[in-house]
């Protein structure tokens, strides 16, 4: 669609899409800004409970003018294929902003605040959002929150407008136990209310309840209830109290962990009532952990005392620092980021190898949030990263794989003489089994939304399975390896050992697979594939044996063509995306030094040759 107008909107680049939604960025030729565009996919324009979920999301949005609530223009139709057109927005969402670490205390109130002010305006007209979650938060390049996603939202009478009543008989077309299943992602399950839960009416408290979780993971970096199963997390949320935030994390102050705890009550009634009171405890914590740290006494000699500013610079006084490593929060640099991640799987010998696949797969996720506004490495540290160990999973670990919302790491282990599959937080924490069946496995991917892992099986010949995140039973879904999931995961791109020259591509099923691309008489056999965001290009690592080195080439599918990107290379492991499209990273063996190099794509037209294809 990309260079297509719809209405007055001239499409200039996809930002993204999930299961219910495409978005594009557009330039509004009437007015000369960009607007969001948010596209039903094409298998749910024709389902009349997607298509209402769709319409609920315009309607309740567009019924609040606030600054932390992301401001929709219109909904519209092109052929057959329903848009809203929203605010533009530069920036990432909460769930990258966290991205499985603990936020510092003064950003995490600040925008605590103005999601509960968003909260206030939404329930002060009605609207009970019912999908409060990182995923459904932006934070803007300058700091700000954006409440979005309002496809699940409830508009209730408001007894100031009689016209209100009218407005939710409008929303309520459809069968409403249908169309708000909110699935069995974890991004939905593990911030419900208990209420929500057991089925029964909902009101603005709910709401109240899921902002305490997303609190609660903005102060740990984890999630307040967790299980092997979507049915033990609906027991935890039901019947048991999360571990305090405090214990987690002992920076954040006791008065946050008391909201938290109030806010994470499962009796209703003993809740937060409205999300003005919360706004004003906020505030006023806010307040008082400033001034706290706007003047702190320090002991000199004489038994006198001396009181500076030491907020202005950003400073401490030298009698907190020292023998302190540990830098502020906001002011690590990429490279400690990285170097804490590794650290958390490093305590065996061989365990260095999973530590550098998990340094490619985090790197791009850590530069990605630098280059959006996420503010590590704004500045210098204040003095040499602290690392700490956070897991203690003593036994070799194997391709380690960092899930798309980098909350955990998949990798391989021994465990009874066969590798199987675990899963751990980025946090920390004991690495959970996932598999326990027979034949070495290898971690091959997540899928793009992060609800399953990939992997090879082997029994003889390579098979491809999946095993849903939260546990539960693998399947099958093609026989191959090196599989990796589509931008928009709806397709599955994979090699064959019977067939080494041939790329697959098939549905996620596993079904309806065919040849895509042939390396059939080239000097080159495929090793990697990278698919790139517009769906229609692969970018492809293969392998020179004349050379005995590797070679990034992109695929063009339509055009069955493959151009080959700069000159060939050694490389240690293979790339990932740093930004999806435009620029991959890689570790590069040099003169027996193993560092990581960036490939800027985006400078390279390549040189065309054509293969066979499919």
């Amino acid at each position: 669609m990309i260079g297509q107008t719809i209405s007055h909107y001239r499409i200039v680049e996809k930002l993204g899409g999930g299961g219910m939604g495409v978005v594009y960025k557009a330039e509004d030729t009437d007015l000369g800004r960009f607007v969001a565009l948010k596209f039903l996919p094409d298998q749910l324009s024709r389902d009349p409970q997607a298509l209402e979920r769709f319409r609920r999301e315009a309607r309740a949005a567009s019924a609040l003018n606030h600054p932390n609530i992301c401001t929709i223009y219109e909904i519209g139709k092109h052929g057959e294929q329903s848009f809203i057109a929203m605010e533009f927005l530069d920036g990432m969402t909460l769930t990258h902003r966290i991205a499985g670490h603990p936020m510092d205390v003064e950003t995490l109130l600040t925008l605590g605040i103005e999601i509960a002010e968003g909260l206030e305006a939404a329930h002060s007209q009605g609207i009970i959002h019912r999908d409060i979650k990182p995923a459904n938060i932006f934070v803007t390049k300058h700091g700000h929150c954006k409440i979005l996603d309002f496809g699940l939202a409830k508009v209730m009478p408001v007894a100031s407008s009689a016209s209100r009543g009218g407005a939710e008989q409008t929303i309520e077309t459809v069968d409403e136990k249908q169309l708000t299943s909110p699935g069995t992602a974890l991004g939905t399950i593990a911030y419900m209310s208990p209420e929500q839960v057991r089925g029964k009416d909902l009101d603005a408290r709910t709401d109240l309840f899921s902002l305490g979780a997303v609190l609660y993971e903005m102060s740990t970096g984890t999630f307040p209830f967790r299980g092997e199963t979507s049915g033990v997390i609906f027991e935890s949320i039901l019947n048991r109290a999360p571990t305090p935030a405090i214990r987690l994390n002992p920076d954040i102050p006791q008065k946050l962990e008391d909201i938290i705890h109030r806010l994470l009550e499962k009796d209703r009634d003993l809740r937060y009532q409205s999300a003005a009171d919360l706004r004003s405890d906020l505030k006023r914590l806010k307040r008082d952990t400033e001034s706290s740290r706007t003047a702190v006494v320090a002991p000199i000699s004489g038994g006198d005392t001396v009181s500076e500013t030491f907020s202005r610079r950003g400073e401490k006084p030298a009698a907190l620092v020292a023998g302190s490593t540990a830098p502020e929060p906001d002011s690590i640099s990429d490279s400690q980021q990285i170097a804490a991640l590794a650290s958390r799987h490093k305590t065996a010998l061989g365990v260095a190898v999973g530590a550098v696949l998990i340094i490619l797969g985090a790197l791009g996720f850590v530069l990605y949030q630098a280059r959006n506004g996420a503010g590590i490495g704004a500045r210098a540290p204040a003095g040499p990263g602290k690392v700490t160990q956070i897991s203690h999973w003593n036994k070799l670990i194997h391709s380690a794989k960092l899930s798309p919302d980098g909350h955990t790491i998949a990798f391989s282990s021994a465990a009874g003489g066969i590798e199987q599959v675990f899963l751990m937080l980025t946090s920390g924490g004991e690495p959970l089994q996932l598999t326990h069946d027979e034949g070495d496995k290898i971690v091959e991917s997540f899928s793009a939304d992060g609800t399953e892992i990939y992997y090879r099986r082997n029994l003889g010949h390579d098979e491809v399975w999946a095993v849903p995140t939260l546990g539960g039973s693998p399947h099958r879904v093609v026989s191959g390896r090196f599989v990796v999931p589509s931008a928009d995961g709806n397709l599955l791109f994979y090699l064959k050992t019977d067939f080494p020259h041939v790329i697959f591509r098939t549905g996620k099923s596993g079904l309806n697979e065919q040849k895509v691309f042939s390396f059939e008489g080239s000097a080159g056999i495929p090793v990697s594939i990278l698919p790139y965001p517009d769906g229609e290009n692969l970018l492809v690592t293969t392998f020179q044996p004349s050379s005995n080195k590797y070679r990034l080439e992109r695929v063009n599918l339509p055009s069955h063509k493959a151009a080959e990107l700069g000159e060939p290379f050694e490389i240690a492991v293979l790339p990932v995306w740093e930004e999806p499209g435009k620029s991959v990273l890689f570790s590069r063996d040099v003169n027996g030094l193993i560092n990581i190099w960036e490939f800027d794509l985006a400078n390279q037209s390549g040189v065309d040759h054509e293969q066979t294809g499919s």
